[in-house]
């Protein structure tokens, strides 16, 4: 995996607090991301990936803390999801009330991961709270895991691109209910 200096994640953080979607090494893919609480930009980023709104999206996170705010957590579900963490497994979860249908969808409940992935892990913790994470790919494209890739498939786009190595994941990150631990991709 690659390194980013300090420089390159705040500056990549000083373009998040201005409302940019960016496209950033995870650890299967390369992610469209963003602050998951500015709707404007949310709403850009699922224009650019060309995803229904009900579909719900994913938020990433350096550390349960940062979740806790957005979930109703429980002992079960906190042993269930931490034995995962961080780790590429994406957990869905009920969210609280306040959580806006821009992040949950047509759902109660949202997917969430701590993930351990440098790149994204550092650009959680110095954004200081979760970011969205999708594929960075239109909907009905297949996911991207090269950043050359990225300059082709959203050239007439504004997303700021930070380049790095993808991990080592062939597939997608897996999906599992946190309330009954059953598998859901």
């Amino acid at each position: 995996m690659s390194y980013h200096s300090p420089f390159k994640i705040n500056n990549t953080v000083r373009y998040l607090k201005a409302g940019a979607v960016i496209a950033y090494p995870t650890e299967a893919v390369y992610g469209l991301g963003c602050d998951p609480l500015n709707e404007n930009t949310v709403m850009h980023l699922l224009d650019i990936k060309q995803r229904p709104m009900e579909k719900g999206l994913i938020l990433i996170a350096s550390s349960l803390d940062q979740l806790r705010p957005y979930l109703i957590l429980n002992p079960p579900i906190i042993e269930r999801i931490t034995r995962t963490w961080p780790g590429p497994v994406t957990w869905v979860i009920p969210a609280q009330p306040w959580v806006p249908k821009w992040l949950t969808g047509e759902h109660d409940s949202l997917a969430v991961r701590v993930t351990n992935h440098p790149v994204a892990r550092d650009l959680c913790t110095h954004f200081g709270s979760p970011l969205v994470s999708t594929s960075a790919n239109a909907t009905t494209r297949p996911a991207i895991r090269e950043s050359r890739k990225l300059l082709t498939s959203f050239a007439k786009t504004d997303i700021f691109i930070v380049h790095g190595t993808v991990g080592q994941l062939t597939q997608e990150t897996a999906i599992f209910d946190a309330l009954t631990g059953n598998r859901l991709r």
